[in-house]
């Protein structure tokens, strides 16, 4: 990873002590794909019943939770299959997220959802990887 994918804390943001992650942020220039509805099993994709997506912006990052812009608002607590990209990694960190805020920001919204543990997704590799940001920083 490099200095100009991620950095250290919030700097100039004084509203994101709203949110209550304890863990520490990276910020981050990464993007996330939300799936708010999934498709019809066993349906191609070209038949238009494939599942609805929101592709988010990511503003920070935490091996507990991210922080995305939306072009849209997000219904809080729904809990949602997410895809994340990260620069160095080659492949996407499937993870499941809880949505815990929403709120207005300019012409968008942003959107704190809380990384969810499960054996059936990418959650200790996602946990390494920042843990390896932030040992580069």
């Amino acid at each position: 990873m490099t200095d100009k994918e991620y950095s250290f804390g919030t700097q100039n943001e004084p509203h994101i002590d709203r949110d209550n992650r304890s863990d520490y942020r990276l910020t981050a220039r990464a993007q996330a794909i939300l799936e708010l509805e999934s498709g019809l099993p066993g349906v191609a994709e070209d038949t238009g019943s494939s599942g609805q997506e929101l592709v988010c912006q990511i503003r920070d990052i935490s091996a507990g939770g991210l922080c995305l812009f939306s072009a849209e608002p997000v219904s809080l607590d729904a809990l949602l299959p997410a895809m994340v990209f990260l620069g160095n990694h080659s492949q996407p960190f499937r993870l499941m997220v809880d949505v815990v805020w929403c709120r207005p920001q300019d012409n968008a919204f942003l959107v704190g959802v809380r990384i969810i543990e499960s054996d059936e997704t990418a959650y200790v590799e996602w946990v390494e990887a920042v843990a390896a940001a932030m040992a580069e920083g």
